[in-house]
């Protein structure tokens, strides 16, 4: 069995961050693998000569993985750190949830965790990681479905065995309506064979032949009507009954009774089959128009063709940047406004790819394939539905550009009258932004911005009147400045009120610097939560924890939390409970001292 693209992205990443890691284990702080690609061509070039071609790009991608995986240290490390300290002081054991939101958050790859774990000697609950990554795949296999109708289960090639070698005949590239048509069986919603489906029923109808697409190569199933003399049902998806027979169409019946050996009317909803047109070719367009902006190297990585956008997913080794969006638009609006005519021939699979064809890593093609081009632009194997020029698709946006994976770029792009609305949409957007800031369209941004430097100025100065405020005591101070006594260390506890995390830690800071030794524990609330900040002294860290502190006391405030051996920091939700906090902080202190 061949491994997949994705499978093999994930093994030359795993290599290429092991390599990363144990470079900077021998002192190299800069990026290194990439300068070593101009010795991998000079090895290796002769065998392989795309190494060669491709130079510049391999060395681009490999800089880009090297920039990435490099955020992943200043980012996941710390928290990886502060997980393993946490299950360092409790049951030795990281939990697989803690490890999944370690890798699925801030991409922390596995065998990273698994390396530090056994550094620190606490062990991975590898079950508990594969449950989690399962829940995740079966998350995405449930979001990429797009009310696709799926086969599995179903008693289909039992109940359309009489049907196999019927051609499964497919009229839909011509027209969207075929009449007189024999209804080749009928099933209920699980797949048994009926003689016949009546009104409220859901089932599936085979046809002899049909105009209705079933969702292939990223394009969604056809909706619409099928009608017979005594009874009308509506058409919600399609699917393949098994090899050598006929789609079934998923039907609810919606007045009358439709039986096996009823001729038929087959209709498709012009309006969405139209829309779904506009859309796949866009693709094409949108495919072409990358490679000449990006380069080359671009290739489709999955799609999305449905009426209302389409969604197209490619191998890119960074952010699409907003000017090669722009120009991404402007190419394939130009070949719109061009209204180029969308040619479409079946051709040998060899000479269409030698003519130029794009056709997809990993896809089997039999020995002829529907070749659909815009010419001069794009060439493409496509077995979808398309306009007959580009005209035809009105106008094409791009809405939204983003990451799904390592070296994938997703984009969602919209057209015809969607893209239409989508542009109105925004002006409508823009009119009520420019009339609340009251000042001309070319100035909004600088209006926006002073605003902001004004609203971040009002919090910082707001932020340092509350510190102020909870630095002189008062009726919010739970001990004396001087702090109590705790078995023979100093301990200093404050309440306030309305102290973000940020402030809470320089207020613990600034008590912490009052005393020659001891310990500060702080807690403000906000709004109904809690957030707790507990600071040591280093001379009393060797045997007083910080993060020990919080996970005992934080928990009768509703939260937990951890930290470093001197500051550590929870969350909680009972405020309620701040002050029996402060008892039990003392009482923990005072045990951990007698310890020492």
């Amino acid at each position: 069995m061949v491994p997949s693209n994705e499978w093999r992205g994930y093994v030359l990443r795993k290599i290429m961050r092991r390599a990363m890691r144990h470079g900077k284990r021998l002192g190299m702080t800069e990026p290194f693998l990439h300068r070593l690609v101009d010795v991998l061509v000079r090895e290796m070039g002769g065998a392989y000569p795309d190494l060669g071609r491709q130079r510049d790009y391999v060395a681009r991608m490999i800089s880009s993985e090297e920039e990435r995986f490099e955020s992943v240290l200043t980012i996941g490390l710390p928290k990886l750190e502060e997980s393993l300290d946490r299950a360092a002081a409790s049951s030795r054991v990281l939990s697989g949830d803690e490890a999944f939101r370690l890798y699925d958050t801030f991409g922390v790859p596995l065998d990273f965790i698994e390396d530090m774990a056994a550094e620190r000697k606490v062990s991975l609950d590898h079950d508990g990681f594969e449950r989690a990554m399962e829940a995740q795949r079966e998350k995405a296999r449930a979001g990429h479905g797009f009310g696709a109708i799926k086969a599995e289960g179903l008693e289909f090639e039992e109940a359309t065995e009489s049907l196999r070698g019927k051609p499964d005949s497919f009229e839909g590239y011509t027209t969207t309506r075929v009449e007189g048509i024999p209804v080749l069986a009928t099933t209920d919603e699980e797949g048994h064979r009926l003689e016949a489906l009546t009104e409220g029923q859901v089932g599936y109808l085979a046809l002899e032949r049909t105009p209705f697409y079933v969702e292939s190569g990223g394009q969604v199933s056809d909706t619409g009507t099928i009608v017979a003399v005594a009874g009308r049902a509506k058409v919600d998806g399609l699917v393949r009954a098994g090899a050598n027979r006929p789609r079934l169409h998923r039907v609810r019946v919606t007045t009358g009774v439709i039986r096996e050996g009823d001729r038929v009317t087959a209709a498709v909803y012009d309006e969405a089959r139209d829309a779904t047109r506009r859309n796949h070719t866009a693709t094409h367009l949108l495919h072409a128009a990358l490679r000449q902006v990006l380069g080359a190297h671009v290739k489709q990585a999955g799609s999305l063709v449905s009426p209302d956008r389409l969604r197209f997913d490619v191998v890119h080794f960074a952010a699409i940047t907003e000017g090669e969006i722009e120009e991404v638009e402007r190419l394939v609006n130009a070949q719109i406004c061009r209204n180029q005519p969308v040619a479409t021939e079946v051709r040998s699979t060899d000479e269409a790819i030698a003519a130029g064809a794009m056709a997809l890593f990993g896809e089997k093609y039999g020995s002829s394939v529907r070749v659909v081009s815009v010419p001069g632009f794009s060439m493409e194997l496509c077995g979808g539905t398309h306009v007959r020029a580009t005209g035809d698709i009105g106008l094409f946006s791009i809405v939204q550009e983003s990451g799904v994976a390592a070296g994938v770029r997703r984009i969602e792009a919209v057209t015809g009258m969607n893209a239409l609305r989508v542009h109105q949409e925004q002006r409508r957007s823009l009119a009520t932004v420019i009339e609340t800031l009251k000042a001309p369209a070319d100035q909004a941004a600088a209006a926006i911005e002073r605003l902001q430097a004004d609203a971040k100025r009002l919090a910082r100065e707001n932020s340092e009147l509350k510190l102020k405020v909870a630095m002189g005591g008062g009726a919010s101070q739970s001990a004396g400045d001087d702090g109590v006594d705790a078995g023979g260390v100093k301990l200093l506890t404050r309440r306030v009120t309305g102290l973000d995390k940020n402030g809470l830690g320089q207020l613990a800071d600034a008590l912490k610097n009052k005393l020659e030794s001891g310990v500060v524990v702080v807690a403000s609330e906000n709004e109904g939560r809690v957030a707790l900040v507990v600071s040591v002294t280093r001379d009393l860290t060797p045997g007083i924890h910080a993060g020990n502190i919080v996970k005992k006391i934080a928990p009768i405030v509703g939260g937990g939390g951890g930290g470093r051996p001197d500051f550590a920091e929870a969350g909680g939700k009972n405020p309620a409970g701040i002050d029996q906090m402060f008892e039990e902080a003392r009482a923990v202190v005072a045990g951990m001292a007698a310890k020492t």
